[in-house]
């Protein structure tokens, strides 16, 4: 914040000595140091969402009156490496188009604060390995035991901790591992294994399966084996595919302000 303060004060005190004698220049370099504190206020916004990221790029396509005026008419974002709240994600790819910032309050030196709702479409990737990171992310975690309780209610009257050791990615399901007490007579024993397949139904909806589990006799019809998962009207997911080792999604969510 206070490096966006100090560019705000630069602009001002550089753009006063060359005003006189060169006023085109002038208002070029200024517009260029708008760009860059906007690109600037923008990484900073992206980095605090996350705790840890590798590669950071971003692509502002605007004009300089489009700039002053808060409208960006396309934004293009690439990260690698990016941990968010515990998920590891392989790579992301962004973009967003007619996005409203509060331009002044930027200059200003403070938050970058958005004026409207933004439809991001984008590509995910995440790889087998960091998907493996990420099962300790409550995020992960609470959504795998959540299925998992829909798909065996077995686990439920227990109401023992699951551990979830490891995760195989295969064409087109999840091959889970998982240990379900921290006592550690459980813990030395194999884990269960758990195969739960994946399909998008809709833009918002997919379709989980078991299609492998330690409880096959305690399930008499296919029904019982299913379960639907709604994503919200924010998610709209174009492309799922789950192969060996990498998990690909394609689609756009909205960034409300």
């Amino acid at each position: 914040m206070t490096l966006i303060t100090l560019t705000k004060l630069d602009i001002c005190s550089s753009s006063n000595k060359m005003s006189e004698t060169h006023p085109e220049k002038t208002k070029a370099s200024r517009f260029r140091l708008v760009t860059r504190v906007l690109k600037g206020a923008l990484k900073l916004f992206l980095r605090s969402q996350v705790s840890d990221i590798q590669d950071l790029e971003i692509d502002i396509q605007a004009n300089d009156r489009q700039i002053l005026s808060g409208t960006i008419p396309k934004l293009s974002i690439f990260a690698n490496r990016a941990v968010y709240q515990g998920l590891h994600l392989t790579s992301i790819q962004l973009t967003a188009e007619n996005i409203r910032v509060d331009i002044s309050s930027v200059l200003k030196g403070q938050p970058l604060r958005l004026l409207e709702v933004i439809p991001v479409t984008g590509r995910l990737i995440l790889e087998e390995s960091d998907l493996n990171a990420s099962l300790t992310s409550a995020l992960l975690s609470t959504a795998l035991n959540d299925a998992l309780i829909k798909l065996l209610p077995e686990f439920s009257p227990n109401s023992k901790i699951i551990i979830w050791k490891k995760v195989i990615l295969d064409k087109n399901q999840l091959i889970l591992f998982a240990n379900q007490d921290t006592d550690s007579e459980a813990m030395l024993q194999s884990p269960l294994k758990i195969g739960i397949g994946l399909e998008l139904l809709s833009s918002n909806q997919l379709k989980l399966t078991l299609v492998d589990h330690p409880f096959n006799e305690s399930i008499s019809s296919e029904l019982e084996k299913e379960h639907y998962f709604d994503l919200g009207c924010d998610v709209e997911i174009e492309d799922l595919a789950i192969t060996p080792e990498k998990l690909i999604c394609y689609g756009q969510i909205n960034v409300n302000p």
